[in-house]
């Protein structure tokens, strides 16, 4: 880990989004006139701070702090109010980022931090992925009676109105694509010609360069054609048409420094002349031309031709045209985890703290279940014999009771999971080959559109049996739309698992390399006392840990869809959804409800007490 774990990393991927609020049939509250309404957003992030000054931290109901990102302006005399201010949101998809919208008639046309004063209209809450994952959200307001994370009436004949938030990205990454070659370049071997690449690079306004794209090397030619080049423009030029950009052509010396034959200067509207003609720009090589004087003409010329902006589709534009995440979960039942009744077991159950495989299954859960609209999940187990069998099962349905691996909500995985542990025999080996080849043929019925992209968990306490059998179904699999999560839990030696997570070099074997990096590998104790040997909050490592397994999801998803070459279908025409967005339940969806410390907590610390939230007889759900 390059960070303390629980400190939010702003280098990491992040899009910006863009709310807009209305309300409709809002409650009338003024004698004479109509409500005035204003909207006030708040938000209570995963572990990241408030950025500005302007963020303003209240208490509300059961101690919680949240932090108030923002509001609209004041609509006078009005019940169905269009504000006109809108919010702007970091979006993180490996984080639950949960929202609370709150509408009040004003008293005034300015409202302060005190909004006692004001009569509140009503309030909505759900998380920031509900409404990426629908572009348009529509939801009652709620006034009085807390149930989960939304406020509704007891009294169903009062109406207090709805509110509808749309999102949208705020900005798209928007690259510059063109066709190059060079003609007549200088020759810069001696025995031979010259191996030219190109340098672009960025010029600020001290004067200043930064490099920000390197072509390819072309092999002893002095006419080279390079590949279609495509530079991001905001990098390149801070998309200012007219700020000029430097490009550089070198001599590639394998022995010693690299010649440069010649630069030349350019602009980005002058590039985008090339989409119906060839610009050509002349290399100038300053040394040279001092040496030779009227004599020179250019070190060569560059051609640019098909040029054009190009903005690809980016994670939220395929979640907005209804690409759906398939979620799959392997549970591992070995025999080295430890009988289950043991406290040293990693399947303990334990009456006040979680096990670590509830933390890592609830710490993806909770993120995933938000981008399907069925909330369902498949559910299996490995390396255990099953009731009245004799022979070991290497894959087989969570669910013992109906026999399926389909289940339903977090809720359905983690009484599933707990059945089955307490049916099975712990046994072995642990072997991963048969689980990603029954997923991966899953994954290789959505090969055909962008409508579903699949992710396999797999949650393991040792190395696995059959390494050579899993680097070859995870070859085969890399080119299917399917991301491999692995958490390792326990105090095994797990430095052979970090081959499978290629970050530096894609995967290969013998002669097979895989197409792209599907897997992602982690360690639980990583995230467990901070390396500090504290104790820490449960929801703090399902936090921590959810936002380090799934990040690179995003990029994962979209590179699939780029190489397959599908686009994302329009928001107004996405992909069938089996149902309309799921109601936001913080109980059923892991977030609203804060468990026990994992560790010993300090003397005198008693634990909180909760409403009956179990399943049957099922033991407390975390």
């Amino acid at each position: 880990m390059n960070q303390p774990i629980g400190i939010a990393d702003s280098s990491r991927p992040k899009t910006n989004v863009r709310l807009t609020i209305s309300a409709n049939n809002l409650m009338d509250l003024d004698v004479f006139s109509k409500s005035d309404p204003i909207c006030l957003i708040y938000e209570k992030t995963s572990g990241r701070k408030a950025t500005t000054t302007e963020e303003i931290t209240v208490p509300t109901w059961k101690d919680k702090q949240w932090t108030e990102r923002g509001r609209t302006e004041v609509v006078m005399n009005n019940l169905n109010p269009q504000f006109t201010k809108t919010f702007l949101l970091p979006y993180f998809f490996e984080e639950t980022q949960l929202l609370r919208f709150e509408i009040y008639d004003a008293d005034s046309p300015t409202v302060g931090q005190d909004l006692s004063s004001h009569d509140f209209l009503g309030r909505f809450e759900c998380v920031l992925a509900q409404i990426v994952s629908y572009s348009t959200l529509k939801a009652h307001l709620g006034k009085t009676g807390q149930i989960g994370a939304q406020w509704r009436n007891k009294d169903k004949n009062t109406k207090t109105g709805s509110i509808t938030i749309y999102a949208e990205e705020d900005e798209k990454a928007e690259k510059i694509q063109f066709d190059v070659c060079g003609e007549g370049l200088d020759k810069k071997d001696f025995f031979g010609k010259s191996d030219p690449y190109l340098n672009f690079k960025r010029k600020f306004d001290d004067g200043s360069t930064h490099l920000i794209h390197r072509t390819e090397v072309k092999p002893k030619t002095l006419d080279p054609r390079w590949a279609t080049v495509q530079i991001n423009t905001q990098t390149l030029c801070a998309k200012d048409g007219d700020r000029p950009i430097i490009i550089e052509c070198y001599d590639h010396d394998k022995w010693k420094k690299d010649d440069l034959i010649g630069t030349a200067q350019t602009t980005l509207n002058e590039l985008l002349r090339g989409s119906s003609d060839a610009v050509e720009i002349l290399l100038t090589n300053e040394k040279k031309k001092a040496k030779k004087g009227d004599k020179y003409k250019c070190s060569g010329t560059l051609k640019i031709w098909n040029s054009r902006i190009v903005i690809e589709p980016t994670f939220l534009d395929f979640i907005s045209g209804g690409t759906q995440l398939d979620f799959a979960v392997a549970v591992d039942f070995t025999a080295s985890n430890g009988p289950p009744k043991s406290s040293s077991s990693l399947h303990f159950m334990s009456a006040d703290r979680p096990n670590q495989y509830e933390l890592a299954l609830r710490s993806v859960l909770s993120i995933c279940q938000h981008y399907n609209s069925s909330k369902t999940f498949e559910a299996f187990g490995f390396g255990a014999k099953l009731p009245n069998q004799s022979s070991v099962s290497a894959i087989f349905p969570l669910d013992l009771q109906r026999g399926t691996s389909e289940v339903v909500g977090i809720t359905g995985v983690m009484t599933a999971y707990r059945h089955a542990l307490s049916n099975v025999q712990l046994y072995g080996p642990t072997n991963f080959a048969p689980i990603i080849e029954n997923v991966a043929r899953k994954a290789q019925n959505m090969i055909h559109d962008s409508a579903r992209y699949q992710i396999l968990l797999i949650i393991t306490d040792g190395i696995i049996s059959d390494m050579h059998a899993t680097i070859r179904s995870i070859i085969s699999a890399s080119g299917l739309p399917l991301s491999i999560i692995i958490i390792g839990v326990g105090n095994e030696d797990f430095e052979k698992m970090h081959e499978l997570d290629s970050d530096d070099a894609l995967l290969q074997q013998d002669s097979r390399i895989a197409q792209r990096d599907i897997v992602q590998f982690v360690t639980m104790r990583e995230f467990l006392n901070n390396g500090q040997g504290l104790y820490l909050d449960p929801d703090v490592i399902q936090e921590n840990l959810a936002r380090e397994v799934l990040y690179e999801v995003p990029a994962q998803l979209t590179g699939y869809m780029k190489q397959r070459g599908f686009q994302p279908r329009p928001v107004d025409d996405p992909w069938r959804r089996d149902s309309p967005p799921p109601e936001f339940d913080p109980i059923l969806d892991g977030t609203g409800r804060r468990a026990p410390m994992l560790q010993a907590p300090p003397a005198g610390f008693q634990y909180p007490v909760y409403a009956d939230t179990s399943i049957a007889s099922a033991p407390p759900m975390y």
